[in-house]
């Protein structure tokens, strides 16, 4: 007469304990020290709030006066707009970069390379400051043929402003960075993809395209996402050039009515703000690109808990 297994333990495959575990949940256990850990933690936090909260010298209503300001406001256009141009620069020139790197002529990669060097090594705000005193040096800037008649001339002054100083020295220091991420995602795809997309027949711009850049986003977006908001950031350095972004339009303000504290958290605030939403949009569009990836750690718990239940409720092997 045949009998059921009364120990469906005994014939459990591998890794079925710790399914169960998971299902079933493991017994509490009290760590004296964490718990200590997080009161302090929770009382810190609790001392800053309060402080925040208590302290009159914040001037919490002047902060959020000023917050919605129409200065601050105008400030804060003018970094998205430097921020947007200034990324959009370093993404062109880095992919320009990134190419030439890779190509076989080793004067073109060397020239890259030197480039890369050049910008990577040279601080930000130096740069912001060179391309802002560039008339010392050129005090004209002509096109023309060497040793030859000039087709176009214009006073340095004129064509350098505040703004084309600042994109120059953000866009051009971004494009080193870039160039490596984007040198990353090329080479992070087989180089057989390419060799199967060149025996079919197809250009090599169109490979580039078609065949390398779609899988190679997968490594360029997360660390071009971290320098958009990085950028972001960077172009309070701007305000050397005296270009009216939102750090530097707070300082006149605050050089006039001598609230400087106020004001300096006021733009903190925008940075926090919009810092925030860049993050949420890089979040978005790395699921986009990462779809068929690698799953999250949410949905591998999940998968074990049904493999768990199933295994519970599924019939048990009848033995003779």
């Amino acid at each position: 007469m045949a009998n059921t297994a009364t120990e469906p333990d005994a014939k459990a495959p591998p890794g079925d304990g710790l399914d169960r575990q998971l299902l079933m949940g493991r017994p509490h256990q009290r760590h004296g020290g964490l718990w200590l850990t997080a009161a302090i933690v929770l009382f810190a936090i609790f001392l800053v709030g309060y402080s925040l909260v208590t302290n009159p010298r914040f001037e919490w209503n002047v902060v959020f006066g000023w917050f919605t300001s129409e200065r601050l406001f105008t400030g804060l256009l003018r970094t998205l707009g430097l921020t947007a141009i200034s990324m959009a620069v370093g993404i062109v020139v880095g992919v320009l970069l990134a190419l030439a790197r890779l190509a076989p002529n080793a004067i073109v990669a060397g020239t890259a390379a030197f480039l890369v060097w050049l910008f990577r090594g040279v601080p930000v705000f130096v740069q912001l400051l060179f391309w802002g005193f560039i008339a010392a040096i050129y005090p004209r800037i002509a096109v023309g043929v060497p040793f030859g008649p000039e087709f176009f001339s214009v006073d340095a002054n004129v064509l350098i402003t505040p703004f084309m100083a600042a994109i120059l020295g953000l866009g051009l220091n971004e494009g080193a960075y870039m160039s490596e991420i984007v040198r990353a995602g090329l080479l992070s795809v087989h180089r057989g993809q390419t060799e199967a997309a060149t025996a079919l027949g197809m250009r090599r711009f169109a490979i580039l395209s078609r065949v390398v850049l779609p899988q190679a986003m997968k490594i360029i977006i997360p660390p071009t996402g971290n320098q958009t908001i990085s950028m972001l950031k960077t172009t309070s350095l701007v305000s050397v050039l005296a270009f009216p972004e939102l750090l530097y339009s707070a300082q006149l303000v605050y050089s006039a009515n001598f609230k400087t504290i106020p004001l300096l958290i006021a733009a903190s605030m925008w940075y926090l703000l919009v810092t925030s939403i860049l993050s949420l949009g890089q979040y978005f569009i790395e699921r986009h690109f990462n779809r068929g990836g690698i799953t999250s750690g949410r949905s591998t718990r999940r998968t074990r808990k049904a493999k768990a239940v199933n295994s519970r409720t599924a019939p048990q092997e009848v033995q003779p």
